[in-house]
């Protein structure tokens, strides 16, 4: 299997990239939705405080690729040849995943700037309300791994620039030449 694991910062571009390798036809597994998950089992809302101390304390509690286990088990049954991962924290959660087939690791890049302006504008509960949220969300970001993923990705694709759907072509351009160098 190969497993096309999908890193960047908070607003970066990872969901877009990934809803274009499944409309693509690769099965997605969205890392995040462990946590959003998480927290609604707790009956909270999935906010931005709510998500951020689940996330902390999972990997607290159970090693800093728990979330990566999680949806490790969502794959025990996968029957495809690709599998797109999106939302890759740490190398740890790169690791986890590698016991199930051969990962190949794509950053998504974007400016401060920029990745403000994206999470603000779509409509999530967990998107920052200010400044500082975003400030605070990228320093608990780096200090998971996030910046060593992104730093030893196997290809980084800039969404700097251009629209949501030439981010994802360039993405399902990037992964269909893996899928074709795999064999």
């Amino acid at each position: 299997m190969l497993i096309v694991a999908i890193t960047g910062m908070p607003g970066a571009g990872k969901s877009t990239a990934a809803k274009a390798l499944e409309a693509r036809g690769f099965k997605k597994v969205v890392m995040g939705d462990v946590i959003r998950e998480e927290v609604r089992r707790r009956g909270l809302e999935p906010d931005e405080g709510n998500t951020r101390a689940a996330m902390i304390e999972l990997r607290e509690r159970f090693g800093a690729g728990a979330v990566a286990e999680a949806c490790l088990r969502s794959l025990e049954d996968a029957r495809e040849d690709v599998v797109v991962v999106d939302g890759i924290r740490s190398l740890a959660e790169v690791d986890v995943f590698a016991r199930a087939g051969t990962v190949r690791l794509l950053a998504i890049a974007a400016s401060r700037e920029r990745r403000f302006k994206l999470l603000t504008s779509r409509a999530r509960s967990d998107a920052p309300a200010g400044r500082d949220s975003f400030d605070e969300r990228d320093r608990r970001e780096l200090s998971v791994g996030v910046g060593n993923a992104i730093a030893l990705a196997d290809d980084v694709l800039s969404n700097e620039r251009g629209t949501a759907e030439e981010l994802g072509s360039r993405a399902v351009e990037a992964v269909e030449a893996w899928v074709s160098a795999a064999g």
